[in-house]
């Protein structure tokens, strides 16, 4: 399966609701997850532009994309980006492929 990062930023409103009945939502992100037949990596929280990132396992795109639109369907994310991560075998073999297929650059 293919690892992604999902960078969420929740609206006010939806602070406001955790912060007066703080919640554990990595159940609940872990449950949708696997019904889309993926599995959660881990929830975290951070400062700066997004509020948390989530990073899970997905059989392919369409899923991840899926994943996204459920999570702000919802109405509680204001904003969300999602990115297809590599590990280091993966980006080797890109690489190596890439290396067996230069490219000119432009002449002028």
């Amino acid at each position: 399966m293919a690892l992604y990062m999902i960078q969420f930023a929740y609206t006010p409103e939806a602070w406001a609701a955790l912060t007066k009945q703080p919640q554990d939502r990595s159940a609940l992100i872990r449950q949708m997850a696997e019904r889309m037949g993926g599995r959660l990596v881990g929830l975290y929280y951070c400062f700066g532009e997004y509020d948390g990132i989530v990073l899970f396992e997905a059989p392919d795109d369409i899923t991840a994309a899926a994943s996204s639109l459920a999570s702000t369907s919802a109405g509680h994310i204001k904003a969300i980006r999602t990115t297809r991560l590599y590990s280091v075998a993966e980006m080797m073999e890109a690489m190596r492929k890439a290396g067996s297929a230069p490219i000119s650059p432009p002449r002028g």
